[in-house]
C-alpha cells in the first residue's frame, strides 16, 4: 500500500518472544530483502504491511508527521519491550530534494528480530492479525555477481571535478565539498541479493548492514540514534588506506591522526553535527579529539557525539535536522550542495542519505548510507563512493580514496 496524505489505516501489531532462529539471511526475500543488522542486533522483514513514499524538500519532515499518524492509529501489543520490538518502520531517504528516486518508510508484515539473548517475531496487519508462523528459511540461490564499471563520471572526469572543487575552495568560495562518483552494472536474471548482503555482513560486522527497497550496503557511520531521551551519533570524516603489514598499518593510522588536511575535514563534519543537534540537546558534546576507527579496508577519523534531548524530538525529527551533514555534503552546506549539483552528472539517489529504522515511541537508529548500491527493478546496479575535498586535496589521491570506499560493494557483488 502506498500512502502519502490520505488517512492512515489502523494497524494491528503484536510482538511475541521466540527461540533463537539462527541466521536472518535465509528468511529474507531473494529480490526484495528487508534488513537492518549490526553485531548481535538484527531485524529481518518479510512482506509489507504498509509503504509510505515521500519526495521533495520536505520529505523527511513529511515522513516524521506521517509516522506519528500511523502510530496514533495503531494498536500495539509488545510484552518484549526492547529496541526494535512493536511497531517499527525501515526507511531510506534520497540525498537530494531534487532526486527522482522516492524516499520510503516500509512497515514489514512480519519482523524477525534479535538482540543479545532475546529473539522475537512481530506480526503487523491492517485489521486482524494472521496466525503466528515462523517464516520459512530458503537456501541461498544464484549469487548476485556483476562487474561494476565507471558510470556517468569516469576516473579522468572525477579528477577534473576534484580539481575544479579545489580551485573553488582556494578562492574561498566554500571550505569543503564531498564529491562522489558512480559505478554501474547489470545483474543476471534470478540473482539472489542475499548473497551480496551476506558478504557485506560477514566482512563488515561493525557496520550497519541494510537492505531496504533495493538499496543495500554496510555503513560505518551512525547519523543519529535515539533511545529513551538520549541522542548519539558517530561522525566519520578523513580516511586512509590500511597498511600491508602491522608496521605500515600503524604508520597509516598515525599519519591519518596527525594529518592537517584530514583533521580539518573532520572538524567541519563534527561542528556540522553539533550545530544541528544543539537546538534539541543544548548539552550535546563530542569527544575532545577524534580517534582512528579500523575497518577491513580503511582507517577513519571518528568522533562520538552524545547528548540528552530536551524537546521530545523523535529519531526522524533529528534525521531531518542533521541531513545532510558536512561529512557527505560539505561546508557551508548550501554552497556545497550547489557545487555537487554542478560537478556530479548523476542523481545520487539514496546514496549518502539517511537509512535506518524508527519505532512507535520515536526511538530509532539511522546511518549515513555510504558503502552502498541501488538495485533497480530490472537488475541494474548503481554503486557510489565519495571523498571530502578541501583546499589541500590532490585529485589522484581522492580518486584512490573512492576506489577504497567502493571495495565493500564491489567485493559483495564480485
Amino acid at each position: 500500500m502506498t500512502i502519502t496524505e490520505h488517512p492512515m489505516p489502523a494497524l494491528s501489531v503484536e510482538t511475541t518472544a521466540c527461540r533463537e532462529l539462527g541466521s536472518l539471511l535465509p528468511l529474507l526475500d531473494e529480490t526484495q530483502p528487508l534488513l537492518w543488522m549490526r553485531r548481535g542486533f538484527g531485524m529481518a522483514g518479510v512482506g509489507t504491511a504498509l509503504r509510505l513514499e515521500f519526495t521533495g524538500p520536505n520529505r523527511i519532515a513529511d515522513a516524521a508527521a506521517a509516522w506519528q499518524r500511523v502510530v496514533a492509529a495503531a494498536t500495539v501489543v509488545d510484552p518484549v519491550a526492547l529496541p526494535g520490538t512493536g511497531l517499527i518502520a525501515l526507511g531510506t531517504f534520497a540525498f537530494s530534494e531534487n532526486s527522482a528516486l522516492t524516499s520510503v518508510l516500509v512497515v514489514p508484515a512480519t519482523i524477525i528480530g534479535r538482540t543479545g539473548g532475546q529473539s522475537w517475531i512481530t506480526r503487523i496487519a491492517v485489521g486482524d492479525l494472521p496466525p503466528l508462523v515462523v517464516p520459512p528459511s530458503r537456501p541461498l540461490g544464484a549469487e548476485a555477481r556483476v562487474t561494476l564499471a565507471p558510470g556517468a563520471l569516469s576516473a579522468a572526469a572525477y579528477r577534473d571535478a576534484v580539481g575544479t572543487a579545489v580551485t573553488s575552495i582556494r578562492n574561498h568560495e566554500l571550505s569543503k565539498v564531498v564529491l562522489a562518483r558512480d559505478l554501474t552494472g547489470q545483474l543476471p536474471a534470478g540473482a539472489d541479493l542475499r548473497s551480496a548482503i551476506g558478504t557485506l555482513a560477514l566482512g563488515y560486522p561493525d557496520c550497519w548492514t541494510f537492505a531496504i527497497d533495493g538499496f543495500i550496503g554496510s555503513s560505518p557511520e551512525t547519523l543519529v540514534g535515539v533511545t529513551g531521551g538520549s541522542v548519539t551519533a558517530r561522525v566519520l570524516a578523513g580516511s586512509a588506506a590500511r597498511g600491508t603489514d602491522a608496521a605500515s598499518d600503524q604508520d597509516a593510522a598515525t599519519g591519518l591522526a596527525t594529518s592537517a588536511k584530514d583533521l580539518d575535514e573532520h572538524q567541519y563534519a563534527v561542528q556540522s553535527v553539533l550545530g544541528s543537534l544543539r537546538p534539541h540537546s543544548p548539552t550535546v558534546m563530542a569527544s575532545e579529539l577524534p580517534f582512528t576507527l579500523k575497518l577491513p579496508n580503511l582507517w577513519h577519523l571518528a568522533s562520538d557525539v552524545e547528548g540528552t534531548l530536551v524537546d521530545g524530538s523523535t529519531a526522524l525529527d533529528l534525521v531531518g535536522a542533521l541531513h545532510p551533514t558536512a561529512a557527505v555534503a560539505g561546508t557551508p552546506t548550501p554552497l556545497a550542495l550547489a557545487l555537487i549539483e554542478q560537478l556530479e552528472p548523476f542523481d545520487r539517489g539514496r546514496y549518502a542519505g539517511p537509512v535506518g529504522w524508527v519505532g512507535a515511541n520515536g526511538d530509532g537508529e539511522w546511518a549515513v548510507a555510504v558503502r552502498s548500491a541501488q538495485v533497480g527493478p530490472h537488475g541494474d546496479v548503481t554503486a557510489y563512493a565519495g571523498a571530502g575535498i578541501v583546499g589541500d586535496s590532490v585529485p589522484e589521491r581522492e580518486l584512490v580514496e573512492t576506489r577504497l570506499k567502493f571495495r565493500p560493494v564491489v567485493e559483495a557483488f564480485g
